[in-house]
């Protein structure tokens, strides 16, 4: 007879609650292992044996950007916009290159956000580019009409106390201004906002020299609209900061009216050949690149021509277009260019002659302009380096 002493009374104890650890509690927390996608440690501890890989996230899918590098855009303006795409597709025929973007604008006096002017440009796989204009175009319309001389027109046009940039800054508009940050929010796909552009000039009432503005009110108005949407959560915009190209040496230097590049996404140019200051014959590089060379003192930004277009006036309307193109490629922090389609204070559209539509689809047919758009491509902000 085996005589119970406390350490033999310990040693079974100790014994049974290792058989019970081994035959009942062990194996159900290896079959809670295996069922919860861990590893199966025996099979690990085993020689020779390797234990399952642990899942991993999956990686997030890489955006292509748009442009791709050492690509560049073609975009169009016409008259009616995304309310008529007739002008859109007759350009598109007579180029015979998709556009790549649309730009059109909308005024604060009588336009509000429509969802449905985005959605038809997107849908026709062109990025839409809004033209913001903080001003009553009505006037500028009206006094047209009335037929009168051009600087009665700027004057009528550039004049309208309502629309100072101090009320923008201090926030007369900001109801108004979210109403159109919640829309382009609500879109989902990359809209461009080309806000209050030309600002160099005196024939807009945002202007600075115009309708009792001051140096300094232009940049506050400007970083007010964009903070505003950035407060508003609105994460797909590209904002375009678009100044006239320099016609003068007497207009305010550019950067005295530029935000700063963490307000701006593009710098766009707009110059026209066969206007004002360059009625004469002047080439694409003597009608750009004094203002490139000015910005580029001051942004690295990528750069868009926001607006152009050429005249027949001297019979060279043709050859303009060519002479453009054979010098874009030269240009490689250009990555778009959007054509003025519309007959305004001259023809300025490409269907204008069978020369000048023969000679912007010789050129856009270059590799450089093949490529498309769509919703989920990362808009570039950067140049390619």
């Amino acid at each position: 007879m085996v005589r119970l002493t406390v350490p033999r009374v310990t040693l079974a104890m100790i014994s049974a609650l290792l058989l019970t650890y081994a035959f009942v509690i062990a194996p159900a927390t290896t079959s809670q292992g295996r069922e919860a996608g861990g590893p199966d440690r025996r099979a690990a501890a085993e020689p020779g044996a390797v234990a399952p890989a642990q899942p991993s996230a999956s990686p997030r899918p890489v955006r292509e950007l748009f442009p791709p590098a050492g690509k560049a855009f073609i975009g169009v303006m016409t008259d009616k916009g995304p309310h008529d795409f007739t002008a859109v597709d007759t350009f598109t025929a007579a180029a015979r290159r998709q556009p790549q973007a649309m730009l059109f604008g909308a005024g604060w006096a009588a336009d509000t956000f429509d969802r449905t002017l985005f959605d038809r440009i997107s849908g026709r796989g062109m990025l839409p580019i809004l033209g913001w204009e903080p001003w009553d175009y009505q006037l500028d319309v009206q006094a047209r009409r009335k037929r009168l001389p051009t600087d009665k027109v700027d004057d009528i046009r550039s004049t309208q106390p309502d629309y100072r940039l101090s009320r923008i800054a201090r926030g007369d508009f900001d109801s108004y201004l979210r109403s159109w940050a919640d829309g382009i929010r609500s879109l989902g796909y990359p809209v461009a906002i080309r806000f209050a552009h030309e600002m160099n000039g005196d024939w807009y009432p945002w202007c600075e020299k115009v309708n009792g503005n001051r140096p300094g009110d232009y940049v506050k108005a400007w970083r007010h609209v964009h903070d505003l949407f950035r407060a508003a959560g609105v994460t797909n915009v590209i904002w375009v900061w678009s100044p006239n190209a320099r016609w003068s040496n007497s207009t305010p230097k550019l950067s005295t009216l530029y935000p700063g590049d963490d307000y701006v996404d593009w710098v766009g140019i707009t110059g026209y050949y066969g206007t004002g200051a360059f009625t004469k014959w002047r080439s694409f590089d003597s009608i750009f690149n004094p203002t490139i060379t000015e910005i580029r003192a001051f942004s690295r930004r990528p750069l868009v021509i926001t607006e152009t277009g050429a005249s027949d006036g001297n019979g060279r309307k043709a050859q303009w277009i060519t002479e453009m193109f054979r010098v874009l490629p030269g240009h490689q922090e250009i990555i778009g260019l959007i054509w003025f389609e519309v007959d305004k204070e001259a023809d300025w559209r490409i269907v204008s002659s069978p020369a000048a539509a023969d000679a912007f689809a010789t050129a856009v047919a270059a590799p450089r302009y093949d490529l498309t758009w769509s919703p989920a491509m990362l808009p570039r902000t950067e140049l390619a380096k």
